[in-house]
């Protein structure tokens, strides 16, 4: 069995170098101030919005990165992925700029979104898969079998350096920043990003930190940091798609246990409340991997000391998903609550309850009246009812309000 070479990390210069190349294709995207979570936290907080970055996401600096590094010969033979979404957006792209042949395999039942973008940017698609991993091995397959490079999503190190570019910007965007917060998947972003931030602050003669986060149905970096060694795990199912990977990428993983200073994992339920917010409070839209950052800054998962950056790693999130995500992130912050109500069978009881809502101003979306339900008497009724509340104080006002009224109510699971 070959030996495989030890990773050696970028140097800075390495850095400024992908990052003359990556220019060439990425803009340098905003750092936006956060009051919100400035207020939540009590420390300065700042927002890095790659989710604005040419195909929705910070995939295509490290993608254009790597494939300059082909030679003539090389491009003749095209270029192939394998991708659920922003990794195929990002390659197909570069290949567009480069002039290469590109050849998409994405999963069957992929966004269609995300498949359409990506085909716009002139890459040829192949569905394949039920999962991931068959849809992987395809694509190499395929480049094996018709002799053309395989780009990796994370797993080269100059992917790592294209990604990288994304700390050099934020090192000189917000100079005196002390934490970065990221989103982990096989962990090139956050690979890249930490040596550039830290080898910039080291230069500047200081210090940071830079925090991992990865859903906690997908975090195959705490038990491969804490043994040492790659690890792989199976992966639950969780809305952060993105970064949903079950084991680390050699190359990051050697870097993230020297550079990255802690990760930690967040729930679903707090994803989906920090997409909520970034788009109520920061009229950002971001897709569930680039919103892991802010969840664990807004669950305390990471609780920061002095200024921060959370990265926006990503903003391709499909209509269908934004619906479901943002209803069940309401739900999640107790701002949408379904409540029953079991009531006598006669004329009257549809105003009594209407009003008792109304006077703990609550508002009611929708409402269900049924005869049938299980439980329910002859003489009873069950009134359903969804209510917009402003989160767990005003929820409970309502169901007391209700409770006052000689209604029998109770909030339903969400």
């Amino acid at each position: 069995m070959p030996k495989t070479s030890p990773v050696v990390a970028p140097t800075l210069d390495e850095f400024e170098a992908a990052r003359e190349i990556v220019s060439q294709v990425a803009i340098v995207t905003p750092v936006l101030h956060s009051n919100y979570l400035t207020d939540l936290t009590g420390q300065e907080v700042y927002l890095k919005a790659e989710n604005l970055q040419r195909t929705g996401a910070y995939k295509i600096r490290g993608a254009y990165n790597r494939m300059t590094k082909l030679t003539d010969a090389e491009r003749k033979l095209g270029v192939v992925a394998a991708s659920a979404g922003n990794h195929a957006q990002g390659v197909a792209l570069a290949a567009k700029k480069l002039g290469i042949k590109a050849t998409i395999f994405m999963p069957i039942g992929a966004s269609l979104p995300k498949l359409q973008a990506t085909e716009n940017y002139g890459a040829e698609v192949v569905l394949v898969g039920a999962v991931f991993n068959e849809t992987l091995k395809a694509a190499q397959e395929y480049a094996a079998k018709q002799g053309a490079i395989f780009i990796p999503p994370y797993d080269h190190i100059d992917v790592v350096k294209g990604q990288g570019t994304v700390g050099l910007e934020i090192m000189e965007q917000v100079p005196d920043v002390e934490n970065i917060v990221v989103a982990i998947g096989g962990g090139g972003l956050a690979a890249g990003m930490a040596v550039a931030a830290k080898l910039t602050a080291a230069k500047a003669g200081r210090k940071i930190k830079v925090i991992g986060v990865q859903s906690e149905h997908a975090a195959p970096y705490v038990p491969s940091l804490k043994s040492g060694e790659l690890t792989e795990i199976t992966i639950s199912r969780t809305i952060a798609d993105g970064i949903a990977v079950g084991k680390p990428g050699r190359i990051p993983f050697e870097i993230i246990k020297q550079f990255v200073d802690k990760v930690v994992t967040v729930s679903d339920d707090e994803i989906a409340k920090a997409i909520v917010v970034l788009m109520e409070r920061s009229k950002q839209v971001v897709e569930p991997a680039g919103a892991v950052a802010v969840a664990a800054l807004m669950s305390g998962a990471f609780k920061p000391k002095g200024k921060t950056v959370a990265v926006l790693s990503g903003g391709n999130i499909d209509p269908l998903l934004m619906q479901k995500v943002i209803g069940h992130g309401l739900a999640a912050s107790e701002r949408y609550t379904t409540i029953s109500v079991m009531l006598p069978d006669r004329p009257g009881q549809l105003v009594k309850t209407a009003e008792a809502i109304a006077a703990a101003h609550g508002n009611v979306i929708e409402v269900l009246h049924t005869r049938h339900g299980k439980g329910l008497e002859i003489s009873e009724v069950e009134l359903r009812m969804s209510v917009e509340t402003t989160g767990h104080e005003h929820r409970q006002r309502v169901l007391k309000a209700l409770q006052a009224a000689g209604l029998k109510a109770r909030i339903e699971a969400d």
